[in-house]
């Protein structure tokens, strides 16, 4: 049971993520041979301002 997981941030329609996950499945599948219904894609939406990089939050630094 492949898990893959991504954390991005929040603001992302359901259509993108759709397509995520389509694409994320179908590389698992092709690369690892598994079966396409045991892989699950994780997708968790990151508030900026719960996300550091560099030592500043993403908020400061790509302020929207």
């Amino acid at each position: 049971m492949p898990v893959i997981r991504v954390d991005m941030f929040e603001g992302r329609d359901a259509k993108t993520k759709q397509l995520l996950v389509t694409a994320f499945t179908k590389e698992m599948v092709r690369i690892t041979g598994c079966g396409e219904a045991s892989v699950n894609v994780i997708i968790t939406d990151v508030a900026k301002e719960n996300w550091g990089l560099g030592g500043e939050l993403a908020s400061q630094k790509f302020p929207d």
